[in-house]
Formats: structure tokens, C-alpha cells, sequence
């Protein structure tokens, strides 16, 4: 067997996303049947300064040798980097993203992967242009649970997929915990919003249980219609959003298919987040598949059917395991010691993907990214929710 490949990574931005991120991919790939790459972290970049990005380095064990940067100018010039995963709020992804394809840098960037399907487009283009690989990290996508999902999808086991029902909602109490407004939840200039942060997870689940596991020369994109309900302390970003999709099929593959895709920052899939219910619910003739939550992370499914059999299976999270005094977590909670919170799965598939000389994730192509842009687009039209300009606009370079 060949040794692994190492790739190359730099960070752009610190904040808790990318110290998760990153943690994670400094993991041995060999603890979760990795053999083909390895990943090290060359560089990162702070907005705000050096020193901060100095920290970072040390609070996630990044080799002693990665160099800090205060400015992302600085580190899309690096030439020691393969891929640089862009970890700032998706109001800033265009910019940052374009900046590092600009600067000839393959790309892996947070979801939701812009504001809108335009700016979408205008990524993918240009890293068509520059033959670039670029990917939106929707790591849910790269799960094993998520691919043992679409196997049995494709399998046939529950029939051709006639309904998804998918939630993804957090009772988080917006007033008190984002009092003063500026948080990147509520924040329209943050492009705030249940929608483009939670709601992304609802339609991540439709689509690849109903759009990805249709053969690829047969799929459609869905009709939609969408309710939206604002936050009002903030004036422009949504509390609640609620999508109803409609995706076109022959007779001979089921005929058309429904989705009813839910986000709200104000009541929860599971309240008390006990994860006692099933968040998506993915149902045919001969049964249904049922994730529960959190759709984000989830790792608990359990098939259900028509015959009365019922096949539960849960999923554990590798890492460095019991004893390595090393844990990872995110939003202040941890997970249990030595175990992985799973970000580590979309950084393998894009280092294989650099390695293979690919230019696009396998389970979800820039195509479908950005269909799912243009679904968010079209809720946030029938809605009436527009962000600010300078951050829907697809000029570059914009400073934010």
C-alpha cells in the first residue's frame, strides 16, 4: 500500500467552528479506517491580529512550526498551503472565499456556503476558471450515518422515497441569548437568521435523501413554497422558516415526491434536547427511515417496516479514544473524552479529493449547492427577507 498523501491546510479565521474544525483534523485519520491521507495545518489567519492567531494555533496542537498570520491577505499568499478552509459567518464567505480562489487556493468553505445562489455561482465559476477544487462543508453529508442512509435508500427497502419531513430547530430564547442584536444569529448584517445557520441542516437531509439518491441524469429541482416569520428585535433575519418542496419524478420512479423542511430558533426539534424523537422522517410504501436529532450530528437512526421489522443502529464517533486526555466540542459543550465531533469526515473527502485531482465534494456537487442556495433564496423572497446589500452583492472586492 502507498503511504498516505499529506495535505496542507491553512485556517482562515479563529473562531469556534475552526478550533472544532481543526482539532479534528489533526486527528490521526488511521482512528477511523483512513489510510490514504494525512492532514497538518500549516498556517492560520486572524482578521484581528497575530497574536490571536498565534493562540489558535496552540489551542487546537497545530505543529509548532505552523506560521500565524493577522490578515487573510497574508495567508492566501502562502505557497506551502493546498487548501484553505474559510471558517468566517456566511455573510463573509463570498469575499473570503473568492479572495483565496483569486489567489490560486483550493477551497473548503463553512455552509451555509454564501448568501445566495449568485454568489454560489459566481465561487463556482471562478474555480472552474482557475481549476480549482472547491467544496461547501456540509460535513453531515460525509458521514457514515448519512451514507448508510442513502444505501438504504437506494437499496429499495422502504420503496421509492415519497416524503421527507425534516426539522431542525433550536429553543434558544433569541431576546435573552443575543440581547444586544449583534450575534451572527440574529444579525442581518451577519446575514442572521434561522434559515441560512439551522434550516441549511432540514434541506441538507431532503436533498440527499431525495434529490442525491435519484440517478443523476433524472433529477429536477423542486417547486417551493415557504412561510417565513421574522425576528422582530432585529427587524431583517428569521425566527422560524418553513419550506414546503415539491420534486418532480416520472411514474415509473415514484412519481413526484414531497419534502416539508423546518427551522426555528425558538422551539426545539426535542425539547430538552433529549434527542427522543426523530428530527427527519424519510418515508416510502414499505416503511420509513427515521434520523434523530440533532440533524447536524446526529448519530442514532432506525428503520421501520410495513412487515414490522425494525433495525435501530447507532454510530459512534471516533477519535483518539478513552484515555487520551484529548476531547472536542462545540458552543461550550464537549464531547466525551477522546472522541470526535465528526468534522474530520468532509476534511478527508476534500484531501481526497486534491489528492485524486477532483474539483468537487462527492456527495454534493457545486451544482447542488448551489439549487439549495437558490431554495433558500426563493424562502427568503416569498418571505420578504433581504440582507443588506453589501453582502448579497456579488462585486469583489467588497470590504465588510
Amino acid at each position: 500500500m502507498a503511504p498516505p498523501k499529506t495535505v496542507r491546510w491553512g485556517i482562515l479565521a479563529t473562531g469556534g467552528i475552526a478550533q472544532t474544525f481543526t482539532k479534528d483534523l489533526l486527528v490521526d485519520p488511521k482512528t477511523r479506517g483512513v489510510e490514504n491521507i494525512k492532514h497538518t495545518v500549516v498556517a492560520a489567519a486572524s482578521s484581528s491580529s497575530r497574536p490571536r492567531a498565534e493562540q489558535f494555533l496552540k489551542d487546537v496542537g497545530a505543529p509548532s512550526d505552523a506560521k500565524a498570520y493577522g490578515s487573510y491577505e497574508d495567508l492566501v499568499k502562502d505557497s506551502d498551503i493546498d487548501i484553505i478552509y474559510v471558517a468566517t459567518p456566511h455573510s463573509h464567505h463570498y469575499q473570503n472565499a473568492m479572495l483565496c480562489l483569486e489567489n490560486g487556493k483550493n477551497v473548503l468553505c463553512e455552509k451555509a456556503f454564501t448568501v445566495n445562489a449568485a454568489q454560489a455561482q459566481a465561487l463556482a465559476d471562478k474555480a472552474k476558471e482557475q481549476n480549482l477544487f472547491l467544496m461547501e462543508a456540509v460535513w453531515t453529508r460525509y458521514f457514515p450515518l448519512s451514507i448508510y442512509v442513502r444505501d438504504l435508500i437506494t437499496s429499495g427497502r422502504i420503496g421509492p422515497v415519497a416524503r421527507v419531513l425534516s426539522d431542525n430547530s433550536m429553543a434558544l430564547n433569541p431576546e435573552e441569548s443575543f440581547s444586544d442584536g449583534k450575534h451572527r444569529m440574529v444579525n442581518p448584517d451577519l446575514a442572521g437568521g434561522a434559515l441560512l445557520d439551522l434550516g441549511i441542516y432540514s434541506l441538507t437531509w431532503v436533498f440527499q435523501t431525495l434529490y442525491l439518491t435519484q440517478p443523476e441524469d433524472s433529477r429536477k429541482p423542486p417547486k417551493v413554497l415557504a412561510a417565513m416569520k421574522g425576528y422582530a428585535a432585529t427587524g431583517a433575519a428569521d425566527e422560524m422558516t418553513t419550506i414546503v418542496l415539491s420534486f418532480p419524478r416520472s411514474a415509473e420512479a415514484g412519481g413526484d415526491a414531497h419534502a416539508v423542511a423546518t427551522t426555528s430558533l425558538r422551539v426545539a426539534t426535542t425539547p430538552g434536547g433529549n434527542g427522543d424523537a426523530p428530527g427527519i422522517r424519510i418515508q416510502g410504501p414499505k416503511g420509513e427511515i427515521q434520523v434523530f436529532p440533532p440533524a447536524f450530528r446526529p448519530t442514532h437512526t432506525k428503520l421501520i417496516l410495513s412487515d414490522g421489522t425494525v433495525e435501530e443502529k447507532h454510530f459512534a464517533q471516533p477519535g483518539p479514544g478513552k484515555g487520551s486526555g484529548w476531547k472536542n466540542g462545540f458552543g461550550g459543550g464537549s464531547n466525551a473524552e477522546g472522541e470526535g465531533h465528526g468534522m474530520f469526515w468532509e476534511a478527508d473527502e476534500a484531501a481526497t479529493a486534491f489528492v485524486d485531482g477532483r474539483k468537487e465534494g462527492k456527495y454534493e456537487s457545486l451544482a447542488e449547492s448551489i439549487l439549495i442556495m437558490g431554495v433558500m433564496d426563493e424562502a427568503r423572497r416569498q418571505g420578504g427577507l433581504k440582507y443588506p446589500e453589501h453582502i448579497e452583492t456579488t462585486k469583489y472586492p467588497v470590504q465588510l
